[in-house]
């Protein structure tokens, strides 16, 4: 009966796991290389925006590179810009990240509870439609571009009378 040596075993264990990490980043290195065919040397920017309702209940808006459906084909370059809504007390504050654009290039308008937001350079080709989480009085937005940031300030439209408890006697 031969005895085995200890590290033996341990050194053939651990030997074959560096084969295993090899083929797999070989696979990971084919599958990055699959996905980026195509997109070329723009950023590709994909994610996903939360927030919470009115009613306490969570919303998730998809936000980054518009996908490729019918409706945007003819555009393949057009994005989705960077937003974040801040609700305060009586309005609404919208802050869009429109970066190497010229402030006059920049279309922003509000239809009732939307905001929309496009920009169509050569340079730059952005574009999205922004639900916002309460009515608003789109005569009262405000608007300023800076440092390729877009800030956009509206009121909220007054809530309807809820009414008062009536105690019933």
């Amino acid at each position: 009966m031969t005895k085995r040596r200890y590290g033996d075993d341990w050194n053939g264990l651990f030997h074959s796991f560096g084969d295993e990490f090899e083929v797999m980043r070989e696979q990971m290195d084919h599958l990055m290389e699959s996905a980026l065919t195509g997109i070329g040397t723009d950023p590709f920017i994909y994610g996903l925006y939360m927030r919470t309702g009115a009613d306490e209940r969570p919303i998730v808006q998809k936000l980054g590179d518009l996908p490729r459906t019918e409706q945007h084909l003819s555009d393949p370059g057009q994005r989705e810009p960077l937003f974040d809504i801040i609700e305060e007390e009586d309005q609404i504050k919208v802050i869009i990240e429109l970066p190497v654009v010229d402030k006059e290039d920049i279309d922003l308008r509000s239809e009732g509870r939307d905001l929309n937001i496009s920009v169509y350079t050569e340079r730059r080709k952005f574009s999205k439609r922004i639900d916002l989480p309460c009515d608003v009085m789109s005569d009262s937005a405000s608007a300023e571009y800076n440092n390729g940031v877009l800030t956009v300030m509206i009121d909220k439209l007054p809530q309807a009378d809820q009414g008062q408890r009536i105690a019933i006697k």
